[in-house]
Parts: structure tokens; C-alpha cells; sequence
């Protein structure tokens, strides 16, 4: 799927999921959208069995903020960081080739 999953808690986030998700691409990563109405615990599960490296949570405090709650599949949870923060961070292990 790419190095990134967005991962809305509830259908209330999809929008700024989506909003996420479109952030991603334009700055060229693969990246999808996990939009099924599942508990976002099932939802990380399956992306740490896909092999993902990063999940992104997108829940109310997340909306409100501009952040997004970022979890690594070898590190855990990172916390909530800005996404133009995370951007920067994964674009720069692509280019340095340390993340396919």
C-alpha cells in the first residue's frame, strides 16, 4: 500500500482523513485511506500485519488541531505531531532511502 495508512477513529473524522490523505499524495507518497467502520485498534492491527510503517490516527482532538496522532509499525505510538512536521520527517527517510 505505500508507508502510509490514515486511520479515522469514527465517520465523523473522515473528512479530515481525507484531507490527510490528500496532503500525503501531493506531497508524493503512497498512502491510503482505512475509511471502514471498525475499531481503530482492529484497524492498527492490520496495518502492522500489512507491514505498513506508518499509521496515521485522525480522532476529534487530531481534527481540531491540525495534527495527527502518528504510530511507527517497529516504534509504537510517536504521539501527535503536525502533519507538515511528519511530511517533512518521512520525505526526508525516503530520500534517504532508510524507508522504501
Amino acid at each position: 500500500p505505500g508507508p502510509a495508512i490514515v486511520l479515522p477513529i469514527a465517520g465523523r473524522h473522515q473528512d479530515c482523513a481525507r484531507e490527510v490523505l490528500a496532503a500525503l499524495r501531493q506531497a508524493g507518497l503512497k498512502a491510503v485511506l482505512d475509511g471502514r467502520q471498525e475499531k481503530v485498534n482492529y484497524k492498527i492491527r492490520e496495518a502492522q500485519l500489512q507491514k505498513i510503517p506508518y499509521m496515521l490516527v485522525v480522532g476529534d482532538k487530531e481534527a481540531a488541531e491540525g495534527l495527527v496522532a502518528v504510530r511507527n509499525r517497529a516504534k509504537g505510538d510517536l504521539g501527535a505531531t503536525p502533519l507538515d512536521r511528519f511530511l517533512t520527517e518521512v520525505l526526508a527517510e525516503v530520500s534517504e532511502k532508510r524507508l522504501s
